[in-house]
């Protein structure tokens, strides 16, 4: 979604007022002043004042959370979003913004059915009997209703809030501008606005387009239709659409609403167990996952058989990042920095150069020595990868999404665990999964088989090494040889040497100014009879005096420092 149009900027100058006022509400009025937000509202300051209720002694992401709350559904869903990203936003922020609540009002059922007879022109009743008025759940992005099919099967609609695409983009637009201007003006804060930004404005997009989701649910059913212990909803493709998504109604209890004391431990036991195998084999077997299997996302089945809900969050772990991930955990238990060092290269876009720095290895090595030597049994592998990430996040490296999203997944499910079986060894019961795809990367098969290709990739290239030569001296022969070469850093050499440029010409044109000024006053004296030059010349000098003013204060003004 690109909403980078600042036409939609301006037209949501009352949207962005308000922003200002719950900012202001909440503690954040210095900040806004510091900004120089407030400029972009005018002079008008009526309700820009701090509600006394709110402390300043609360800290700075409770207040924020406090912001996001009020300013309704799109800044929910952002800090909902973020709360899984530690990697883009302080670790303690993402903590504050778990405990941001999806309360919102219920939307009347009339709009929802304009909705749903604009998504089905003329044939809404032919594809349902009935839709219950009364909606399951209202959420941030869309509403749930009960419906049946024309077949008299019952299934659930979820539906797109009425003109919240509209409302989105509006908002990313301002969301973007701003994250921009703080990026532009702020360079410590730790994190990257604009990137936070773009992230969001990817993942809200997958969820407000329910084909996606479909697309998604089809997958993972696809994947468990064998296994008796763990299923996905069927998805009605003819009557689901990008903003209607039409669903299999699940028969069970939410296990948010199960109380573990209820069950007998065998239960509780194997409720965990299917749980747990769920989200390893859709990571390590099947490289799809549900990325949000939180206990309202997971209903309990007859036998203890769960069913996953809710797969507009999903992540992708294809097979070389899976095979970093064991080279991960492999050099870690064995101390091997520099394979870290070389994982940290390969998994992320960071500059080799901060791998190679002392601190950092120096770093690496004190994470490493947490689980250097572990029993693959005792090995805990969640806060292996949340200690990882986090070591990465203070050198401000960004990692990929969906490894953070892997990270999230295991975290939640390990929370289910420990809500319904606390004694229940995680690691220990998916062992023979971890050892599989261990031998399949260090085992002799695989190693012959990495052998075999590179012995094929060497084979090819010889083969191909006279008709490339043969290909480079016919170039040099012809004189059509070139030679491209990638400078480091010569964007901001070029960024210097266009500021060395704007800088000499706005002081050419103040001297010039001031030069012919000052020849048509020195001729106005001379003249005689005083007149128009010498006003000019005044107006001239004004001028340069107005622009070298103009130019010294543009040095003063903040500017964002280069990394």
């Amino acid at each position: 979604m690109k909403v980078t149009n600042i036409t939609k900027t301006i037209r949501s100058t009352k949207r962005f007022t308000n922003i200002v006022k719950v900012l202001s509400k909440f503690g954040f009025r210095e900040i806004v002043v510091d900004m120089g937000l407030d400029s972009f509202i005018g002079k008008k300051t009526e309700g820009f004042t701090e509600d006394p209720k709110y402390d300043k002694e609360s800290s700075r992401p409770v207040r924020m959370r406090h912001v996001l709350e009020e300013l309704g559904p799109t800044y929910i869903k952002l800090g909902q979003i973020l709360a899984t990203r530690p990697d883009l936003i302080p670790p303690e922020w993402a903590n504050e913004f778990r405990h941001l609540q999806d309360n919102c009002a219920v939307v009347p059922f009339s709009e929802i059915e304009e909705v749903l007879i604009h998504e089905f022109p003329g044939r809404l009743h032919q594809l349902f009997a009935t839709i219950d008025e009364k909606p399951l759940a209202a959420a941030s992005m869309a509403q749930v209703h009960r419906a049946t099919l024309a077949d008299g099967t019952a299934v659930v609609l979820k539906v797109l809030r009425p003109g919240n695409r509209k409302i989105v983009e509006e908002d990313m637009a301002l969301l973007e501008w701003l994250a921009q201007f703080v990026e532009d003006y702020f360079s410590s804060l730790g994190f990257s606005p604009v990137s936070v930004a773009a992230e969001f404005s990817k993942e809200i997009t997958k969820e407000m387009n329910f084909l996606q989701e479909a697309q998604s649910t089809k997958k993972l059913r696809r994947y468990f239709e064998d296994d008796p212990n763990i299923s996905f909803p069927k998805v009605y493709s003819e009557s689901s659409t990008r903003n209607v998504l039409t669903l299999e109604e699940i028969k069970g209890r939410p296990l948010s609403s199960v109380d573990p004391k209820s069950l007998r431990p065998d239960e509780r036991t194997r409720i965990v167990a299917n749980g747990t195998d769920a989200v390893f084999k859709q990571c390590l077997r099947f490289g799809f996952f549900h990325a949000d299997p939180h206990p309202g996302n997971i209903f309990l089945l007859p036998g203890q058989k769960l069913c996953f809900i809710d797969c507009g969050m999903t992540g992708h772990l294809d097979k070389k990042t899976a095979e970093h991930l064991i080279d991960l955990v492999a050099s870690t238990i064995h101390g091997d920095i520099d394979k870290l060092c070389r994982v940290v290269v390969e998994l992320t876009d960071v500059d080799p150069t901060i791998t190679d720095r002392r601190d950092f290895r120096s770093d690496m090595q004190i994470m490493a020595s947490t689980f250097q030597d572990a029993d693959l049994k005792q090995l805990d592998i969640t806060k292996l990868l949340s200690d990882f990430f986090d070591m990465l996040q203070r050198y401000q490296i960004i990692c990929p999404s969906d490894l953070i999203m892997l990270t999230k997944a295991l975290t939640t499910i390990e929370g289910v665990a420990e809500q319904f079986d606390p004694s229940f060894n995680v690691l220990a019961h998916v062992e023979p999964q971890i050892k599989e795809v261990v031998t399949k990367r260090y085992g002799f098969t695989a190693i012959r088989h990495r052998l075999q290709k590179s012995m094929n990739d060497y084979v090819e290239l010889i083969e191909n090494l006279p008709l490339d030569v043969q290909r480079i001296l016919d170039q040099v022969r012809h004189n059509r040889l070139t030679l491209n070469l990638e400078m480091k850093r010569i964007d901001q050499l070029a960024d210097k040497i266009d500021f060395s440029s704007r800088v000499m010409g706005i002081s050419m044109v103040i001297s010039a100014l001031i030069v012919g000024s000052s020849i048509l006053i020195l001729a106005n004296s001379l003249a005689k009879e005083p007149g128009f030059l010498g006003i000019l010349g005044i107006i001239g000098l004004v001028g340069a005096g107005i622009y070298s003013v103009g130019f010294v204060a543009s040095f003063l003004m903040p500017k964002k420092k280069k990394k």
